[in-house]
């Protein structure tokens, strides 16, 4: 059921930076309230309770907002990513890649053959069953935004390979999770991770692939990301919006009381 994710490609086709939201909580008019503010959702099944009933949810939110829905998965196992596929994502975020051979088999379980090894049993994909066999294939193989996050050393040390894989689409950097694979974690900032990001950002781009980060709700965080070479930034979540707003709202009415 591909229908928003075209937008997306095409603001990134054109150049221009896309920034959306990650999506932690479990009601979907979060989604729907959010929808006409981003170029995204980034839907956290990683580190967030959200089972596969609340991403139904949000993905019909999504979809009735407008907006593209990249699912973060927990892992690159093949059965979960098929689940996620078939309740109707349109993208879909490995995290935690450490070699380009589990690269190799995350986009092989999101592609039908002969691109990959997908099982098929669409539901939503098919618009219960209104989409034609072709007209399926064509967008699992060539539509479907396949994305993997760079936040290992390993993974780094074999970028040169990762980039040459079938079916993907591009790279995700986590800043966090990279610091801490060097033994710096917290330390984005270091000669090293920095050195490391730049990489992944070049080896990227000279491969015609889109770099995207995963940030916190911080402007100037988000925006020396851009300054470096990323396509696509998740500025912040959805909680974190309610929280700053709050902080900031009744710190300037008791400065004002």
């Amino acid at each position: 059921m591909i229908n928003n994710i075209h937008k997306f490609r095409e603001q990134l086709a054109a150049g221009r930076l896309c920034l959306g939201t990650g999506i932690t909580l479990n009601d979907p008019a979060v989604v729907e309230a959010l929808g006409p503010v981003v170029d995204f959702f980034w839907i956290d099944m990683e580190h967030n309770p959200i089972g596969m009933e609340t991403l139904l949810g949000h993905l019909m939110a999504a979809r009735a907002a407008g907006s593209p829905a990249l699912v973060r998965v927990p892992s690159s196992d093949s059965p979960f990513i098929k689940r996620v596929l078939d309740t109707g994502a349109e993208g879909i975020i490995v995290p935690q890649v450490r070699s380009a051979e589990e690269v190799r088999q995350a986009v092989a379980a999101c592609r039908y053959p002969p691109i990959g090894c997908r099982g098929f049993g669409p539901r939503r994909p098919s618009d219960y069953g209104r989409r034609s066999l072709d007209q399926l294939l064509r967008e699992a193989n060539e539509e479907l935004f396949v994305v993997v996050q760079i936040e290992t050393a390993s993974a780094v040390e074999e970028l040169d390979d990762i980039v040459t894989v079938e079916g993907l689409d591009g790279l995700v950097v986590g800043p966090s999770d990279l610091s801490a694979s060097y033994g710096l974690l917290g330390q984005i900032e270091h000669p090293t991770v920095t050195e490391a990001i730049k990489k992944i950002i070049r080896v990227a781009h000279e491969a015609g692939m889109t770099v995207g980060f995963g940030d916190e709700a911080n402007a100037q965080s988000s925006a020396r990301w851009a300054s470096m070479g990323a396509d696509w930034v998740q500025s912040g979540s959805d909680f974190a919006y309610m929280i700053q707003t709050a902080q900031r709202l009744f710190e300037d009415i008791r400065a004002q009381s």
